[in-house]
């Protein structure tokens, strides 16, 4: 987005932001007040998009087994569009077993060399075991090699919106080439929740027996009594102890995410005390009601010179409670905006910042048509554009 290009070209750039700055005067908020020991963290509101705290969201890291995050997101969507059945049965291979079967040393879910395994089966395998060897045969199964499958999640990512990921394997095993932020993750775990409700809920199953043998799902939150219900655990000599969780409390939602931790303790810790005080420190304050024009965009060569901009819903923000710190809202759109403009059509996008965290970020649209103007009128425009770049 050509902020720059913006700003020269609009007039209303200003007025937008005074709208905006308006809305927010009466807002209190405050920053930051909690600390972690973990290397990198976030806690994101689910319903507002609201970042409720970060700390090193945006740096690459390891991701370890929290990477099977994006191995499901790739299955769900095939069962989601039919491509996959949970009735479907995938062979564990050699390369499976060795590499991800109980000789290796890592989580598996202790699948027999040369058997075939339903894939509602192999799910409960990678999402409550961590099951590198159900992973290795999905991805054989769907891909042809595993190597293949990692394209398929890196274009999922790219789908999804991720920005900061790449991924070289579908277990998490360390690679070079592989890593996440944060605040992917983050955008991850929202992506699996609001699309797949239904798998989802494997994510919040207790345990699995396989092969007669039991496992406890990895999630400390979920034996917390805090409404957790989902989603990995993670860990390797250089990632360190990871989690991406969720948990609903009262009808809220959040999401975090944190890596780096020095011990299961330490992770289930700092994940509890983060989930608490997210819970706790917070309340709910709507910005712009349904309809509300946030700010006005210049239309280029329009019957109108301006077209107002909304978001689809109410644009709800969550904020802390107690002093007050600085809040500051911009709007930022590709101009000149030509016409004709379309009701509904995306325009630009609303940042709110609280001191100096971006905390919410809101896609915005067009409030009405703006049909073509006259053959003056786009003359006149012109000119104020040339003018304007020259200046």
């Amino acid at each position: 987005m050509n902020v720059s290009q913006a700003v020269r070209s609009s007039s209303l750039w200003t007025v937008a932001l005074a709208l905006v700055a308006m809305a927010l005067a009466s807002l209190p908020a405050s920053a930051q007040r909690f600390e972690t020991r973990a290397a990198h963290a976030i806690l994101l509101d689910y319903d507002t998009d609201t970042v409720l705290f970060q700390h090193d969201a945006d740096t690459s890291m390891p991701p370890a087994s929290m990477a099977k995050l994006m191995t499901v997101a790739v299955i769900f969507d095939a069962l989601e569009n039919g491509r996959l059945s949970l009735d479907d049965e995938f062979l564990i291979s050699e390369d499976a077993w060795r590499r991800g079967g109980a000789s290796s040393g890592g989580s598996t879910m202790f699948a027999q060399l040369g058997s075939s395994i339903k894939l509602s089966d192999l799910l409960r395998g990678i999402i409550v075991h961590s099951g590198n060897d159900a992973c290795i045969a999905v991805a054989e199964g769907m891909a042809g090699s595993e190597a293949v499958f990692a394209d398929m999640m890196n274009e999922e990512a790219r789908k999804i919106g991720l920005t900061g990921s790449h991924f070289k394997n579908a277990t998490g095993l360390p690679d070079p080439e592989q890593y996440v932020t944060a605040r992917d993750l983050a955008k991850l775990a929202k992506h699996l929740i609001s699309n797949f409700p239904e798998f989802y809920k494997i994510y919040s199953e207790p345990d699995f027996t396989w092969n007669k043998i039991t496992q406890r799902n990895r999630n400390p939150l979920l034996g917390m009594n805090i409404g957790a219900d989902g989603l990995k655990t993670g860990f390797t000599e250089e990632s360190g102890y990871g989690l991406t969780g969720s948990a609903v409390r009262d009808g809220q939602r959040l999401i975090l995410v944190i890596n780096g931790t020095k011990s299961e303790k330490e992770r289930s810790e700092e994940a509890r005390k983060l989930m608490d005080w997210g819970f706790r420190a917070f309340e709910r304050r709507t910005v712009f009601p349904p309809g509300d024009i946030v700010a006005d965009a210049k239309v280029f060569g329009g019957e109108k010179r301006s077209v107002g901009l909304v978001g689809k819903a109410p644009i709800d923000l969550l904020l802390p409670r107690g002093n007050n710190d600085r809040v500051q809202a911009r709007v930022f759109y590709q101009a000149p905006i030509r016409a004709p403009v379309e009701e509904g059509q995306e325009i630009g996008v609303l940042r709110i910042s609280v001191g100096d965290d971006l905390v919410n970020e809101t896609k915005l649209y067009a409030a009405e048509d703006v049909g073509a103007g006259t053959i003056k009128q786009k003359a006149l425009d012109g000119l104020e554009e040339l003018l304007i770049g020259w200046w």
